[in-house]
């Protein structure tokens, strides 16, 4: 007979004590078949690229079995001994919950750049307990800039044609060091800028010769955590391609798209079909689109058509302004100015009725009311400051 045990790593010795005395006891002669691998946990992160004040949801699943798992949550953060890990050292994991959940969803509300990164999950079930291996790193990032670091592409866009030169740049705003480039393709990480990628001088990567597994999400992570903007970059096989800027824009600025054929890379296409979000929005004969003021409304996924040849989708980001420092008058200082003039008010008909008691006219009393205010401005300090 065949005899198969599934062992997750727990109690091996209980287990195979248990199946022998099974076997002695009904006199036969079995082959085991012992099933060492854990079983896998699968995350998914929607969305995968946030706007401000968006929530992300993490949900996990395990490969072959649905039920009775309870979930576990943990963000990623540089490897360091000691901590739990991933299996290939990649990164440490530091937990979101500590007792898990019930359900296998989870839900974050990004306070700043210090949420951008990555999240695994792992389940747990039965009594011993016995967990999954930790889920593949999934990443969510964000395209606007941040305080300390910035990855600058060059050129700067986001569909590049293969076999084409293409640098990428950890440039620093702040006194911070250890910066890594990293990318996100076929979901799976890489790190730095090594001979699989390309070349590397100072912080500069530079893959000479664009292929198309060089399309994937880039950006530059530090040593403490810290993550940079983060670049969806995509090399396309298709004969053309869609130029469009590779960080958010905002709103009121002018952005033009360029249809651009490989064979005629000098010179826009002719005769373009610009789509957003799979609708049809102008046909143009210069090969460019131009939107001299960019709003919300604009936000979405482009792609171009030419002489029956379409190019991959690019995602173009719209950011509201900025708003700059407040120029209106504090509350307080308005209350001050309406008190103060209720003030001059009432010393002025007080001062007009004792001139008027002392025989002089209204005119003089005015007069010598203007003449005791500017006096009074002139020496007050407090009104000088």
């Amino acid at each position: 007979c065949i005899k198969t045990v599934v062992f997750w790593g727990v109690r091996y010795n209980t287990i195979v004590t248990k199946w022998v005395n099974i076997l002695k006891t009904e006199h036969l002669t079995c082959v085991i078949s012992f099933i060492t691998d854990k079983p896998q946990a699968v995350l998914s992160v929607s969305p995968q690229w946030l706007n401000p004040g968006d929530s992300v949801t993490l949900s996990c699943g395990v490969k072959e079995s649905s039920t009775g798992w309870r979930f576990f949550w943990y963000q990623t953060v540089p490897y360091t001994a000691g901590l739990p890990s991933l299996s290939d050292r990649s990164y440490s994991v530091e937990p979101l919950s500590g007792n898990g959940t019930s359900e296998d969803s989870y839900t974050l509300i990004p306070t700043g750049p210090s949420h951008t990164g990555g999240y695994v999950c792992r389940a747990g079930r039965g009594d011993p307990v016995y967990d999954t291996v930790y889920s593949e790193p999934q990443f969510f990032w964000s395209g606007d800039p941040q305080t300390s670091v910035s990855l600058k592409i060059r050129p700067n866009i986001t569909q590049h044609f293969t076999s084409k030169s293409l640098s990428l740049s950890c440039e620093e705003k702040r006194n911070s060091t250890g910066w890594k480039l990293k990318r996100y393709s076929k979901k799976a990480v890489e790190s730095g800028c090594g001979s699989n990628w390309g070349s590397i001088a100072r912080s500069t990567c530079t893959i000479r010769s664009t292929r198309k597994k060089d399309s994937g999400v880039y950006w530059c992570e530090s040593g403490s955590g810290e993550y940079s903007n983060a670049v969806n970059i995509t090399v396309a096989v298709v004969p053309l391609i869609l130029e469009s800027p590779a960080y958010p824009i905002t709103e009121g600025d002018s952005v033009t798209l360029r249809c651009t054929n490989r064979f005629q890379e000098t010179n826009p296409s002719p005769k373009v079909d610009f789509y957003k979000d799979g609708v049809l929005i102008r046909n143009e004969t210069s090969g460019e689109m131009t939107i001299p003021a960019v709003s919300k409304s604009d936000e979405g996924s482009y792609k171009c058509t030419s002489i029956k040849v379409i190019s991959p989708e690019s995602w173009v980001t719209v950011r509201g302004v900025t708003p700059g420092p407040s120029t209106s008058v504090p509350v307080g200082v308005v209350v001050g100015l309406v008190v103060a003039g209720v003030l001059l008010a009432i010393l002025l008909v007080l001062l007009c009725r004792y001139r008027k008691a002392k025989g002089e006219t209204f005119i003089n009393s005015h007069l010598t009311f203007w003449f005791m205010f500017r006096r009074i401005m002139s020496n007050n300090k407090c009104l000088k400051q």
